[in-house]
Parts: structure tokens; C-alpha cells; sequence
């Protein structure tokens, strides 16, 4: 997933990249706080660790890529989860006049939870969660 793209209110970064003007929003989407990094080097307008997969989709992905389809399918389906409508509505509104990057620590930020939830914010701009 491009850094940037051209449609779409949503994005992702790894937290690890240096902040940009175009980021717009950002927003941490891990449910653990990345290692390394300040509060204050982070730059977060948010962090909204209830959107992310829960501890269980979160372990058993372990960021195997062969996972990736069947961890997309099963995060996809968290979403619309009780426990994750509040922070969604709460990325939605964020989205709702400015651009957001979703950021993440994972080192493949393509396959992570902040790409398929951008891509899927993207794609379902008046969804609920």
C-alpha cells in the first residue's frame, strides 16, 4: 500500500518513519506500544489500540505472509465486532475532514492490520464497524 495515496481519506506508515506534513492525522493502530519510540517522537494526534486485532488473530498471524489472506479475512470480521465500533467510529470521524495515516510497528506495514483497516476504511467510507 502506497504511503500516500491519491484516493481514499486513509493511509499507513510504520511509526518508525519520519513524520510528514502529508500524514495529515496519525494515528497508532497496534495494541502495543511500539519499542523505541518516545511519546513525544511519535507525533500522534491518537492511539487507538482498540481497533486493533485482538490477542489471539494478533498471535496466531505472527506476520507469517502465507497467514496473511486468512488473517485479513478474520481481522475483517473483528471489525465488525462490539469491541472495535467505538474506535472505528472514532477513525471515521478523524477521516472525516482531514486525512489519517494509520501507523503500525510492524516491519511489512503491506500486511499489517493498519493496511487492510486503511484499505477497508477506504473502501466502506460510510460502514459501520
Amino acid at each position: 500500500m502506497a504511503a500516500h495515496p491519491t484516493t481514499g481519506q486513509f493511509s499507513c506508515r510504520r511509526i518508525y518513519q519520519d513524520p510528514t506534513p502529508q500524514d495529515g492525522k496519525r494515528v497508532l493502530v497496534d495494541r502495543l506500544w511500539p519499542r523505541g519510540v518516545s511519546k513525544e517522537a511519535a507525533h500522534l494526534d491518537a492511539w487507538l489500540r482498540d481497533v486493533a486485532p485482538s490477542t489471539d488473530l494478533r498471535t496466531w498471524y505472527g506476520h507469517v505472509p502465507e497467514r496473511f489472506p486468512e488473517f485479513r479475512r478474520r481481522y475483517l470480521a473483528e471489525l465488525g465486532d462490539p469491541d472495535h465500533a467505538q474506535a472505528v467510529t472514532e477513525l471515521r470521524g478523524l477521516g472525516a475532514h482531514d486525512h489519517v495515516t494509520l501507523l503500525t510497528a510492524t516491519k511489512d506495514a503491506d500486511h499489517s492490520e493498519a493496511a487492510v483497516l486503511a484499505q477497508w476504511l477506504n473502501q466502506h467510507p460510510g460502514a459501520r464497524g
